[in-house]
């Protein structure tokens, strides 16, 4: 059901039908031209009707030859140089941002917002923050599956989980009693010093305690631990929540991924955010 990740040439892509796109996570730079082409005939040849890349500001041009468009940037994300987000849309449906006016108005609520006039609310005695093993799994799963329909990534599949914890993502969770209220996850991109602060869930009945910002304010002291120095998200642009949390953390708005991400039941446009800690 899931995209699949694999490797065309020495890239890294995740494509298929269930986000209806194909993805470059990690460009080879010794694949280039060619993997212009060899992306073009995926696409083709799967009926996608998008596809997206994230690659080093260098290769920008060679892209935007191809029909792409820059849609967001997170400076100097490759070392000395800025990473982008390019996206090429095959069917101009999926070009078209329905929501346009949620959108805006999200951004704009979010833009206006001052880290210092908010600071993170202490997690109350009652609930603890902790960071999830591998005894968390179920639960987490659990979690995940109420809070999200669908998602981009396999996040409701514990061999998923497992996996990914074992290599480079640290899950984070916020307990009452024993019974996890809350969660997030930061996926670490040691090669280039970045982390990906991501699935925020939180059960609706303890939404509104600040519990994304908490977690997102742990993690923030983690990775900075493992020699990480940039953080980074693609939250919802339809959803005020996640946009209005990164902005309270101090985060700088990157660019829209328009029509990108098989969320919640559909697809929706995203947002990028990033941090220089």
């Amino acid at each position: 059901m899931f995209d699949q990740c694999i490797k065309l040439k020495k890239s890294t892509i995740q494509y298929g039908p269930y986000n209806k796109r194909c993805y470059l996570m990690k460009l080879d730079p010794t694949d280039m031209p060619e993997l212009i082409d060899e992306i073009d005939g995926l696409v083709k040849q799967n009926n996608l009707q998008k596809s997206f890349v994230k690659v080093p500001q260098s290769f920008v041009p060679q892209f935007l030859n191809d029909g792409y468009q820059v849609e967001a940037t997170i400076p100097l994300y490759f070392g000395m140089e800025d990473g982008c987000f390019l996206g090429k849309f095959y069917d101009q449906e999926r070009a078209k941002e329905h929501h346009q006016e949620q959108v805006d108005e999200n951004l704009k609520l979010a833009l206006a917002i001052t880290p210092q006039d908010h600071p993170p609310k202490e997690v109350p005695s009652k609930f603890k923050l902790l960071q999830l093993g591998h005894e968390h799994i179920d639960q987490l799963v659990e979690l995940y599956s109420r809070v999200f329909e669908t998602y981009p990534f396999p996040i409701h599949d514990s061999n998923y989980l497992k996996k990914t914890m074992q290599t480079h993502v640290d899950y984070f969770g916020i307990f009452e009693g024993t019974q996890l209220v809350a969660a997030a996850s930061s996926e670490k991109d040691r090669e280039n010093g970045v982390a990906e602060l991501t699935d925020f869930a939180t059960l609706p009945e303890y939404r509104g305690k600040g519990f994304a910002l908490n977690l997102l304010m742990e993690m923030e002291k983690k990775i900075l631990k493992q020699d990480i120095n940039l953080g980074m998200t693609i939250a919802r642009a339809n959803s005020a929540g996640m946009n209005i949390t990164f902005a309270k953390a101090g985060y700088s708005f990157g660019g829209t991924l328009v029509n990108n991400t098989n969320i919640s039941g559909k697809i929706e446009s995203m947002n990028v955010w990033y941090k220089d800690l």
